[in-house]
């Protein structure tokens, strides 16, 4: 299974927002994108995912930044990824055009039982658990980029 580019960049900005929390910094959207090397644009859709489910707080003006919450730093890692992936299917049975198969298949049956034990995995690790040795150090290393 692959998750999408959005799923990837919501878990490194929230990676980071984790050990920079513990430093008491609170980083704006543009500087965690310019860090964890991803374009800002990316970067504030996916922070605006992450406001929504409640994993992170965004303040305005002086003072203000991005920290993680107490929900996006120990709750589900599974129930994270599955709300940042969305509900459907691994393959395109409903395609255009749709597949022959779809009538009979129970391939579709089968990867959706393989995505749901790939979630499970996921469910007793937290953001927390994903920044300890030997992540969160290195995460602490990464700087911002001089603007272009």
């Amino acid at each position: 299974m692959r998750l999408t580019k959005s799923t990837d960049i919501a878990l490194r900005i929230a990676m980071r927002l984790a050990v920079l929390d513990d430093t008491g910094d609170a980083p704006t959207t543009r500087e965690v994108a310019s860090a964890v090397d991803v374009p800002y644009t990316h970067a504030a859709k996916v922070v605006s995912k992450l406001q929504h489910l409640g994993a992170v707080e965004a303040r305005r003006g002086r003072g203000g930044g991005l920290t993680l919450t107490a929900a996006g730093r120990t709750g589900s890692l599974g129930r994270l990824v599955r709300e940042l992936e969305g509900v459907g299917d691994v393959v395109g049975c409903e395609d255009d055009p749709p597949c022959p198969l779809r009538g009979g298949c129970r391939l579709r049956g089968a990867l959706r039982t393989a995505q749901e034990a790939f979630f499970a995995s996921l469910d007793p690790l937290s953001i927390e658990d994903l920044v300890g040795e030997p992540t969160g150090p290195l995460l602490l290393t990464l700087t911002t980029r001089p603007p272009d």
